[in-house]
């Protein structure tokens, strides 16, 4: 028994729990919040308004509408407990809906809830919250861009041909696609460059943001330089953070112009990251 509305919830190391498939639990309804607008603001002295300083996005709210349908009085119990422990956790989990199994939320409930019953017939709400206002793609930028594969890709998410969607490149200038909404700023999203290849003073830049990551050191052409999040590393292991100009590269939603110089004999890059959507 599935409502349009059905998820699954699932955990940081994967395990997966249908609300309809693991508890029997038919989700009604399920509405997902737009984010919330922060806008900042001054007052000028001696003028009438305030001055706009700027725009943020806050949390999201997703909120549950569920009903169960238990065998006897056991059951009941057994059915609550088991949601109670699934869904009331100290570490955030990711909710993936039936009717978009290419995204996932990573939330957690924000607040307590109260199964009301009569007999074996029981309704419960559950608010989530998601302290990130996007919406994260399942697959990364190196899944294999089979676009019917269910549960991977889906209509929505911005996809362009396979063949334009490329992450992995051997020359000095190329385009790097991302289509979701967000800038993927890699202070708060994880996202992973690397270069494989000979160097001497490796420079990336994306013309499109204008952002610059440069080393000063040299590989060889068996060696491997990682940008990852915000650290710099040298074949997986050594942090060289302290001999690159300590910056980071963006990228921006749609065509970001990537440009390598410093670069020698045959080499690689590629673009490991999620997509994110409003």
């Amino acid at each position: 028994m599935k409502g349009l509305d059905n998820f699954k919830i699932v955990t940081k190391s994967g395990e997966e729990y249908d609300m309809s498939g693991y508890f029997g639990v038919l989700v009604r309804s399920l509405v997902i919040s737009s984010p919330q607008p922060i806008i900042e603001t001054e007052k000028g002295e001696g003028s009438h308004g305030q001055i706009r300083l700027g725009k943020t996005w806050g949390p999201r709210l997703i909120t549950a509408q569920c009903s169960w349908f238990a065998v006897d009085g056991p059951d009941v119990a057994l059915l609550r407990n088991e949601l109670f422990r699934k869904l009331m956790t100290l570490k955030e989990f990711y909710i993936v809906v039936d009717a978009e199994p290419g995204k996932r939320w990573k939330v957690e409930v924000a607040s307590d809830w109260s199964p009301q019953k009569l007999g074996t017939y029981g309704e419960f709400a559950l608010e989530f919250i998601s302290h990130s206002p996007y919406s994260e793609s399942i697959a990364t930028s190196l899944t294999a861009k089979d676009f019917d594969q269910l549960g991977v890709w889906q209509v929505g998410q911005g996809l362009i041909e396979a063949n334009d969607m490329q992450y992995r490149h051997t020359t000095s200038s190329f385009r790097i696609y991302n289509p979701g909404d967000a800038t993927v700023d890699p202070r708060n999203m994880p996202l992973a460059i690397t270069y494989r290849g000979a160097s001497t003073n490796l420079e990336i830049r994306n013309v499109t943001t204008s952002d610059v990551w440069r080393y000063t050191g040299t590989t060889g052409s068996a060696d491997r330089l990682a940008i990852v999040g915000t650290r710099s590393l040298k074949n997986d292991v050594v942090n060289v953070f302290r001999d690159t100009n300590r910056k980071l590269i963006r990228l921006a939603p749609g065509w970001n112009d990537i440009r390598i110089t410093g670069a020698s004999g045959s080499y690689s890059v590629e673009f490991d990251f999620r997509f994110y959507y409003l």
